[in-house]
Parts: structure tokens; sequence; C-alpha cells
């Protein structure tokens, strides 16, 4: 058994290596059989080892089949690169840490806490998924049930709610007639998502195959719903109005509101641009979610909280109350959005004659 070139190995290196080797004998091994076998476990380390970058990228290849869209797989890639990435992204995956996942965590905790929150859960998905492929071992330093809990504060009490700003629902009709000034896709699609409740997803992805204008009925398909179940709409009269002034020569596979692009949809940012043209720019679309759900709380006294939730296509928290939860009310939540047009419709302003001049009351 050689022990390598004289010009590379020293005399008395070689003399030690021989001794390993003799020892080796000595103990019934075969030094010759000993080296193949280390080799072969360097190689075999070797092929068992990415970095959590290649391990990123291939998580993210094996989840997207399961997301809605691919806007999602961007903001995983987007956030573990600007957050991970710099701090261990070319390390291997199996030498991730508690101390490293703190260091990409507890610059933005308390600052960006929803981000570090995603951020966090990401890193787990990430390890869990190199941990099932055999690439890391041992506990995931990312779960927050182990010692991250304890090194971070708790994230529902540092992290502060920001709301959609929603234009006050008494204002909703002057709002609407400054709207209906301005023609196009966009001023229709915004009257829509008001008339309708809906987020702007479901109205800019809408299409004609969803729309039932004889039973006055749109179904968005669960892969469009943000709890990822199927949601029945009842239209208004004016909602039907709209899709009937611009359903003409359209197939069932065309979006109801069309972009510029042909074949592509209205984009997130067209109604929130028209917003902003009204001078109602620090308000937003999404907001007028909120504009439907302050005006059913203070105004629409004959229908129950559930069925205002279920008009807003909310996911009831409560286990025990969702399972006992049948049908979805779609005629209760016709009359209700009967009600809200009719709300919209009417001007809020206080009549001229109806107002008592304070002399008068006095007499």
């Amino acid at each position: 058994m050689g022990v390598g070139p004289v010009e590379l190995r020293s005399l008395a290196d070689a003399r030690a290596l021989a001794t390993q080797y003799r020892k080796l004998v000595l103990d019934g091994r075969d030094p010759v059989e000993e080296k193949r076998r280390e080799v072969a476990e360097r190689r075999l380390q070797h092929a068992n080892t990415i970095t959590f970058d290649e391990a990123a990228r291939q998580c993210i290849a094996a989840k997207s089949p399961e997301w809605r869209n691919a806007k999602h797989a961007q903001q995983w890639e987007s956030t573990l690169a600007t957050y991970v990435s710099p701090v261990f992204g070319t390390l291997p995956v199996n030498s991730v840490d508690t101390a490293q996942v703190m260091r990409v965590l507890e610059p933005i905790w308390t600052t960006k806490t929803e981000t570090a929150t995603r951020v966090r859960q990401r890193i787990e998905k990430v390890l869990d998924w190199a941990k099932a492929r055999g690439y890391f071992t041992g506990e995931n330093p990312a779960r927050l049930q182990g010692n991250l809990r304890e090194l971070l504060p708790s994230a529902s009490k540092t992290k502060k709610v920001q709301h959609h700003p929603a234009v006050p629902y008494k204002q909703i009709n002057s709002f609407l007639k400054l709207l209906r000034r301005k023609s196009g896709s966009t001023p229709l699609a915004l009257e829509f998502l008001i008339l309708t409740a809906a987020r702007t997803s479901e109205v800019t992805g809408a299409r004609w195959r969803e729309i039932d204008i004889e039973s006055k009925v749109w179904t968005v398909p669960a892969d469009r719903m943000k709890a990822g179940k199927e949601h029945r709409v009842p239209l208004c009269t004016r909602s039907i109005c709209i899709l009937s002034s611009i359903k003409t020569g359209r197939t069932s596979d065309e979006f109801v509101f069309p972009g510029w692009k042909k074949g592509t949809g209205l984009s997130n940012a067209a109604m929130l641009m028209l917003m902003k043209k009204l001078k109602y720019g620090e308000y937003t679309p999404h907001g007028f979610r909120s504009t439907f759900r302050d005006w059913a709380s203070e105004e629409a006294h004959g229908f129950q909280n559930e069925t205002l939730e279920l008009a807003l296509a909310h996911v009831i928290k409560n286990k025990a109350e969702r399972s006992y939860r049948r049908g979805d009310q779609l005629e209760k939540r016709h009359e209700l959005m009967t009600e809200w047009e009719r709300f919209v419709e009417t001007d809020q302003k206080i009549p001229r004659e109806t107002v008592v001049p304070l002399k008068r009351r006095h007499k």
C-alpha cells in the first residue's frame, strides 16, 4: 500500500502513516478498504449537501403547484433573497442554526413584524423540506415553538395592524357621483367592486363564465378566493346594469373588466390610480369593504352578523361555529346587497327644508 510520492510526503509523515496502517492490520481491519470507505463517505456527504439558497429554490419549485398564483412564489423568492441569502444563503443547509436565524430576524422583528413573521415561516418550510430530502438533520431552528419563542417578543403584541383607509360610508354617494363622470372599464370595475363588496383581485380577475345574469349571481371560483373556497356573490340591479352594458360580443373566457393588453384583466393599480385622480387618494379600493361593513353595522339592523361576514367572504375563526354553518344565505345576502345599493344611491345630505332654525325652535 502506497503512502504518496516522496516529493509530497516527508519521510516522517510516511513512517507515521505506516504505523497507523499497521495498527489497523493488528485490529483486523484492512487499511485499503478503510481508505476507500472514507473517500466514499466524503463523496456521499458532498452529494447530500446543498446550500440554503439551492434548498429554497427547490422547495419553492416543489410547493408552487399548490399555490393559487405565481405572485406567491415571487414573494417567497423576494423575501428570502432580501433577508436570508445575505446571512446564510451560501452556507450548507445542514449548518443553519438558531444563531443564524436570529441574525436574520432580530433586525426586522419589531420594525417589520409582518414581514419578519413570513420570513421565519418560509425559513422553517425550507428547512423542513430539506430535512425530508435528507439534506438537514436535527431540530428545525426556525420553528417558533423551539428556542425562538423565548428569544423573540410575541409577534401578536409587537405588530401594528394597518387597516386599509376607507371612505366614510356617509360619503359614498358623493364619491359615486364623481366616479360616474368617468368613462371606461376602470370606473365600472370600481363601482362593481363597491356594489359587491368584493376584493380587488376578485373583480379584476372576474371572467364572464363566472357570471349568471339571469340568476343575478357571480360565482368566484375557489382558486381566486383568499379562503380557497368558492364564493357566490348576489348581484344588485345596478351591478347587472353594469355587466349588461359591457357584455355584448364577449366570450366566456374573456375578462369582465379587461386591461390594456389583450387577454389580460384590469391591473390591481388601475382603480387605485383612478381614486387618486378623483382626489380620494388617501383611500384604497380594498377599503370599500370596510365602508360596506361600517354601513352594515350602523344602518343594516335587520341582518345578523353572520350574514354580514358571509357577504365579505370572511372565514369564521371559531372552528365549532364554522362546523355548524349550513349554506351561504344567498337570498338573505341578496336582500342585504339591495339595501346597500339603495343606500349608495341616496344623497346623505340633510334636505334644506328639514333644518329647523334655532329661533323658531324656541317659540
